[in-house]
């Protein structure tokens, strides 16, 4: 009779440790659920800035290329072509317009840096600015281009606004950009461009490429 109780007690504490247990397994679980949800809107945000970047930079060289008189060779397509450029690798070609007045060597690609500084190059550097960087050319020399956007609209750099060249790279390029020319597409007379840009960071998951185009007479 008198271990009864002892007996009863004993169980009573063993179905309690067990609880504890089962209750810390729960606690565990969802700590770790949660983890795994903030690692995830983590990667999903820095994956949707960069997607807005590069969306942004392949608009700009639309942009840029829709404002070339089209038979210039940034823009032409030659007589004994159907397109210029590609989309999956690096084109270099010498042009020669249809009208046989133009003619030039053109790139069909670039890399870009961006960033945000402050310092000589910023109009204000106490608020610093976003520059651009894009590999380019001065003259016969190869090197960067650095464009320096200012938060008070000024676009700082050379005295004249055009880009700052130089023959140092930047710490990184983290975009690159290639464009296609296509003629008589998708109807005769009409042309179409189509820029691709695509992120070289691979630590970015998911991937981050977008593309976008524009027609044009």
């Amino acid at each position: 009779m008198s271990r009864s109780p002892r007996r009863s007690g004993s169980r009573s504490r063993g179905f309690t440790i067990l609880e504890v247990i089962i209750a810390t397994a729960i606690l565990i679980i969802a700590v770790s659920a949660m983890a795994a949800l903030a690692a995830i809107m983590l990667t999903r945000g820095r994956q949707s800035r960069y997607m807005n970047v590069a969306e942004a930079l392949a608009s700009e060289k639309l942009e840029d290329l829709n404002r070339w008189n089209m038979n210039a060779p940034a823009i032409c397509v030659q007589a004994t072509d159907t397109s210029e450029g590609s989309l999956t690798s690096n084109v270099t070609s010498s042009i020669t317009c249809p009208n046989g007045t133009s003619s030039g060597t053109v790139a069909y690609f670039d890399d870009i840096s961006i960033d945000f500084t402050s310092g000589t190059n910023c109009a204000n550097a106490s608020y610093g600015c976003f520059s651009e960087t894009v590999t380019g050319s001065s003259g016969a020399t190869s090197g960067y281009l650095t464009t320096y956007h200012a938060p008070t609209g000024v676009i700082p750099g050379n005295s004249d606004g055009s880009p700052v060249f130089t023959t140092t790279a930047p710490n990184n390029m983290v975009f690159h950009r290639s464009w296609l020319i296509e003629s008589n597409t998708p109807v005769t007379n009409v042309r179409r461009i189509t820029v691709r840009v695509t992120l070289t960071d691979q630590s970015v998951k998911p991937g981050v490429t977008t593309q976008m185009s524009l027609e044009r007479q």
